[in-house]
C-alpha cells in the first residue's frame, strides 16, 4: 500500500498520540506500583513513537527488532535522533520481553522508574525529530 505524504503525516500523528497514551498508562501504573505494566507500557510508548517516524519514510516493519534497526538506519545515522536512543529501545525491549514472557521475572521499582524515564526521553526526542523533519519538508 502506497500512502500519500498527507496520509503518512496523518498516520504519524495518530502513532505519536498513541505513544502519549501509552506513556500516560506507564505513569499511572508506576504510581499504582504495577511495575511490570509500567515497563510494558513504557516499551509500547517508544515503539509507537518509533513507528510515527518510520511511516514518514514509508517504512512499516514486521518485527520489533526491525523497527529498531530501521530507526537506527534512517534516523540515528542521519542525525535526527541521538545515538543513545537505540540503547533505550534495546533495554526496554529486553525488559518488556522479560516481564511479559518470563515466568519468574521480578521487576524492581528502579527498573520501572528507569524504563519510564527512558520512554519519556525517547518520546521527546522523537517529537523533536518529527518537528525537524516536517519543517524540512515545508521549507524545502
Amino acid at each position: 500500500m502506497t500512502l500519500t505524504l498527507q496520509e503518512k503525516i496523518n498516520l504519524s500523528n495518530i502513532r505519536i498520540e498513541k505513544a502519549h497514551i501509552n506513556l500516560k498508562d506507564a505513569e499511572y501504573t508506576f504510581k499504582e506500583g504495577k511495575y511490570g505494566l509500567t515497563i510494558n507500557r513504557s516499551y509500547y510508548a517508544i515503539l509507537s513513537a518509533s513507528r510515527s517516524l518510520l511511516v514518514l519514510k514509508g517504512i512499516d516493519t514486521a518485527t520489533h527488532d526491525g523497527a529498531k534497526t530501521m530507526l537506527s538506519l534512517h534516523f540515528v545515522k542521519t542525525g535526527y535522533l541521538p545515538k543513545n536512543i537505540i540503547d533505550s529501545f534495546r533495554i526496554l525491549l529486553a525488559r518488556r520481553t522479560d516481564v511479559d514472557y518470563g515466568d519468574f521475572s521480578e521487576t524492581t521499582v528502579e527498573e520501572a522508574e528507569d524504563s519510564l524515564n527512558k520512554a519519556r526521553d525517547f518520546v521527546t526526542s522523537v517529537e523533536q525529530a518529527l518537528i525537524r523533519l516536517k519543517s524540512e519538508w515545508t521549507s524545502g
